[in-house]
C-alpha cells in the first residue's frame, strides 16, 4: 500500500522549519539553490528531487544503485501497456512527431501538442493518472494529420503493409474519440468493472468470468495474491492467464529487468540483501506467485541494508477489481536521521494496536516485525513516476504482514521537494478562515502531516486481522477493497495523532500538532481536494475517496453535536472543527467499522460506506471551490523528473557513479523513450 500527497500537504506548509521541533532532522539539501520547479503544463507542475547522502556510498553501494536504477527503468514500457492496449502506440507516435517534425514548433497548435504529449508522459497513457478519465488533444485531428505527414513517415509504428493514411484513420479514435475507452478504471456500482475498465488487464472477458475464474483459486490463508502479475482474457471461448514473466507477457523488458538485477546480486550489501534480490530474479523467470512471496519474506527480513528496493507487479489500484499490480520501483538510501520519528512510531505498534478502538476479535495479538525508515529516493519508475507515492508499506500480502512484518517507508526526499514547491502557494490562505487556526497549521503542519503519512503506513495497514475462513479483500469487497484499505489506514493515523503518547515518545510537541491535522484532513476531504475535479465530476479515485468517505462520514454522525461545520463568509464555504476531542471519538468508531468491514468481508456495509459518503459531490460548492483555486494559478498536481545516474568508466569497469539532475521533463520522456523502449506496441 502507499500513500499520495495529498492536497492537504500543501495546506499544512508554510516554510520548511514549521512542525520541525522534536529532535528529528529533515533531510539536507545538497545545494541550496537547487531548482526545485520545472515545466508546467495543463494541470500539471513538474518538480525534481535531490538525493543528499549519495556521494557518501562505497562504490559498492553506487554500483548497486545504478544497476537498480536501471533495472527499475528497463520496465517503464509495461506501466503503459498495462494502462491502456493502445498507449505504447500512441506514445511512439509521439515521440516520433516530436523528434522529426518538420513544420512551425511556434504556433498555438504546436503548444497543444506539446501539452498533450506532456500530458501523456505524466499520465503513463491516455487516461488522466488521478481521475482515471481519457483526456484528448485541444487541437484538431486535421492538425495531428498535417504533424504526422510533416514528420519521419517511415518512423511511425504503422502495421506492415499499412498506408499513412489508414494508420491515420486507425489511430484517430484512439486518441480523439473521448468515448473510446474513456475510462482506466471504472469503480461505479452496479456496472461490470471489467468491461467498464479500459486498462489492459482483461480482454474480452466480463467480471462474472474473471470472478468465476478466480473462485477456483483458495485465497484464505496463506494463499499467494492470485492474478497479481497476469492478464486475463479468452482463448478458444475458455478464459485463461497470460503471465508476466521471462517467456511470457512483456518478455523482452522483464528481460532487461533480470539482467540488471543479476548485476546487482554480486554487489548486494549483504547476504539477507542477495538473498532477496537471487528470489526476485527467481520469481521473474517462473512467474510463479508463491517464488513471489518467497521473495516478499525475504525483501522483509532485509533490515540491515542501507540501499534497498521495490520492483515488481505491485499496487492493484489501476485494476476496478483489485488484482492486477501495476509495475512500479522504487530504488533508495536509507535518511538515517529522519528514520528516528519512524522508529519510534514503530516500537509502540503493539501498544497501538493494543489501544486501538477495534474490536477485541480483529485485533492482531501479536504485531510482527514493523520495519520503519525514511528514505531517501534515488530512483522512482513505472507507477510511481512521475507521480509518486510519498509513503509506502508493504508487502501487501495480509499474512505475510501478520507473520513475518512489513517494511514502512516515508519519502524524506520527496516530501521535501513538495514542501518547497507549496510554500508560498497561497492555498492556506484563500481556505482557512479562522486566523487561530491557520497559525495553528503554519506551525504544527508539516510535522502533523508527517505524522499522518508515517502512522498511515507504518501502524495503519499493518494494523487489524481478517477472520478465519475469511476470504482476501479483492474477493470480498472487490471494487470497494481499495478504498476503504486507505480509508481504515488513515484512520488509524487520525485516531492516534491526537493521543498524548506521541508527545510521550518525543515525537511531537504538543497536542496542538494533532489539532492541525485534523484541521487539514478535514478542510481537505471535504472542500480542498475538489480543487482536483472538473464540473459535474464525482469521485472516482481512491483515495480520494477514502478522504471524503472519513470527513464526511464524522461531519454526518457529528451534526447533533455540532463537531464540525461548513462556515460561510464573503460568499465563501469553509470547514471548522468545534471539538477535537469529540472527533476523535467519531474517528475511532468508523475505524471499528470499517476493520469490521475487512475482517468479516462484509461486502453490502463496505459499498454503503463508499457509495453514500465517498463518491458524490455537491456541485454547487465543487464549483465555488474550482473558482477560487483558480485565482491562485496553483497547479493541482505535481510530479518528477528522475535524477539520472551515470557511471563513470575505466574501460569496462566502473570507477564511480555520479548523480545528475535534468531540467527538462520533455527531454528526459524522448531519452527513456529510446533507451527503454523494449516492448512492441501491441503485447
Amino acid at each position: 500500500m502507499r500513500y499520495r500527497y495529498l492536497l492537504a500537504s500543501a495546506l499544512s506548509i508554510g516554510c520548511l522549519s514549521f512542525g520541525r521541533l522534536t529532535a528529528v532532522a529533515q533531510t539536507k539539501p545538497e545545494d541550496k539553490n537547487f531548482k526545485v520547479l520545472a515545466e508546467s503544463f495543463a494541470d500539471l507542475q513538474i518538480l525534481r528531487y535531490q538525493v543528499p547522502g549519495f556521494d557518501e556510498l562505497s562504490l559498492q553501494q553506487k554500483k548497486l544503485a545504478y544497476y537498480l536504477a536501471e533495472a527499475a527503468l528497463s520496465g517503464r514500457d509495461i506501466i503503459y501497456d498495462q494502462s491502456g492496449k493502445h498507449n505504447l502506440l500512441v506514445r511512439k507516435t509521439i515521440e516520433n512527431i516530436y523528434s522529426t517534425y518538420k513544420g512551425d514548433r511556434k504556433s498555438a497548435d504546436w503548444q497543444k501538442f506539446l501539452t498533450y504529449a506532456g500530458r501523456f508522459w505524466f499520465s503513463n497513457g491516455m487516461h488522466h493518472h488521478y481521475g482515471n478519465e481519457k483526456f484528448v488533444p485541444e487541437h484538431s485531428y486535421a492538425y495531428f494529420s498535417k504533424l504526422v505527414l510533416n514528420s519521419n513517415l517511415k518512423a511511425f509504428p504503422v502495421n506492415k503493409g499499412e498506408s499513412v493514411a489508414a494508420f491515420l484513420n486507425r489511430i484517430r479514435p484512439v486518441i480523439f474519440d473521448p468515448k473510446f475507452q474513456p475510462k482506466i478504471t471504472d469503480s461505479s456500482p452496479n456496472i461490470d468493472n471489467v468491461v467498464a475498465s479500459s486498462n489492459n488487464f482483461y480482454e474480452g472477458v466480463t467480471q462474472k468470468e474473471v470472478e468465476n475464474y478466480y473462485a477456483q483459486f483458495d485465497t484464505k490463508g496463506n494463499a499467494p495474491s492470485w492474478g497479481l502479475n497476469t492478464k486475463v482474457l479468452k482463448q478458444n471461448g475458455k478464459v485463461i492467464e497470460k503471465t508476466w514473466k521471462v517467456g511470457g507477457m512483456y518478455s523482452p523488458a522483464i528481460e532487461r529487468i533480470v539482467y540488471w538485477l543479476e548485476k546487482a546480486v554480486p554487489v548486494a550489501e549483504n547476504a539477507k540483501q542477495k538473498d532477496a534480490l537471487q528470489k526476485l530474479v527467481k520469481y521473474y523467470r517462473s512467474g510463479n506467485l508463491k517464488d513471489f512471496d518467497d521473495y516478499s519474506i525475504a525483501w522483509v527480513n532485509d533490515t540491515e541494508s542501507r540501499l534497498d528496493v521495490v520492483n515488481g507487479f505491485i499496487e492493484v489500484y489501476k485494476d476496478a477489481i483489485g488484482k492486477k499490480g501495476s509495475f512500479e520501483s522504487v530504488v533508495s538510501l536509507k535518511d538515517m536521521e529522519a528514520t528516528k520519528r519512524l522508529e519510534a512510531i514503530a516500537r509502540e505498534a503493539q501498544w497501538f494496536e493494543d489501544n486501538s478502538p477495534l474490536m477485541p476479535d480483529h485485533k492482531k495479538k501479536t504485531v510482527k516485525g514493523i520495519t520503519a525508515k525514511a528514505i531517501t529516493v534515488i530512483m522512482e519508475s513505472g507507477d510511481a513516476s512521475p507521480s509518486t507515492p510519498i509513503g509506502i508499506n508493504l508487502p501487501n500480502a495480509d499474512w505475510i504482514r501478520r507473520d513475518h512484518g512489513s517494511k514502512s517507508v516515508s519519502l524524506s526526499n520527496i516530501v521535501q521537494a513538495y514542501n518547497l514547491s507549496s510554500a508560498n502557494s497561497g492555498v492556506l490562505d484563500e481556505f482557512t478562515f479562522d486566523p487561530a487556526v491557520k497559525a495553528r497549521i503554519r506551525q504544527y503542519g508539516a510535522l502533523s502531516s508527517d505524522l499522518h503519512t508515517d502512522m498511515h503506513e507504518c501502524i495503519g495497514h499493518a494494523s487489524g486481522q481478517i477472520n478465519p475462513g475469511v476470504a482476501t479483500p479483492d474477493k470480498t469487497l472487490k471494487n470497494y477493497a481499495s478504498t476503504l484499505e486507505e480509508a481504515r489506514a488513515d484512520l488509524v493515523a487520525l485516531y492516534y495523532v491526537i493521543d498524548p503518547k506521541l508527545i510521550e515518545i518525543g515525537v511531537m510537541p504538543s497536542l496542538e500538532v494533532g489539532k492541525a491535522e485534523y484541521d487539514s484532513y478535514i478542510m481537505n476531504g471535504l472542500i480542498t481536494q475538489l480543487t482536483r475535479l472538473k464540473p459535474g465530476d464525482n469521485l472516482e479515485e481512491a483515495h480520494m475517496r477514502n478522504r471524503q468517505l472519513n470527513a464526511m462520514w464524522v461531519y454526518e454522525k457529528g451534526k447533533a453535536d455540532n463537531v464540525i461545520e461548513f462556515v460561510k463568509q464573503n460568499g465563501k464555504t469553509y470547514t471548522k472543527v468545534n471539538d477535537y476531542n469529540k472527533l476523535r471519538t467519531l474517528f475511532g468508531q468508523l475505524l471499528r467499522e470499517i476493520q469490521r468491514v475487512k475482517s468479516e468481508g462484509d461486502f453490502e456495509a463496505g459499498k454503503n460506506l463508499v457509495e453514500t459518503y465517498g463518491v458524490k459531490v455537491d456541485q454547487n460548492l465543487l464549483k465555488e471551490v474550482l473558482a477560487r483555486y483558480a485565482k491562485l494559478n496553483v497547479k493541482p498536481y505535481k510530479g518528477f523528473i528522475q535524477p539520472k545516474l551515470v557511471p563513470v568508466m575505466n574501460g569496462t569497469e566502473i570507477t564511480d557513479v555520479k548523480v545528475t539532475y535534468p531540467t527538462s521533463f520533455y527531454q528526459q520522456m524522448m531519452e527513456y523513450g529510446k533507451k527503454y523502449a523494449f516492448l512492441p506496441v501491441i503485447n
